[in-house]
């Protein structure tokens, strides 16, 4: 199955490592480091043009993104739960 993101962006639900609130996990230092070096390795990604909510660790085989999202982390696990 795929979890549809936002902004037309749709990753299958097997490559989803979590989905985190940008608000409550932003304020610990390890969290701000894990995203600020994704940026720096270009695996960073925002999907949206409008204030991003949650972001979303995926990995494709070898391969580790991180998505920005302007959706809830709880929109997106009801966007998940729907299909089961």
């Amino acid at each position: 199955m795929y979890l549809h993101l936002g902004q037309n962006t749709v990753v299958p639900e097997a490559d989803i490592i979590g989905v985190f609130d940008l608000d409550n996990t932003t304020s610990s230092h390890i969290t701000r480091k894990f995203l600020s070096d994704a940026e720096r390795y270009g695996q960073l990604q925002s999907i949206s043009e409008e204030l991003p909510r949650s972001f979303i660790v995926c990995c494709d085989g070898s391969e580790q993104k991180v998505l920005l999202s302007q959706l809830s982390p709880q929109t997106l696990y009801n966007r998940a739960k729907i299909k089961l």
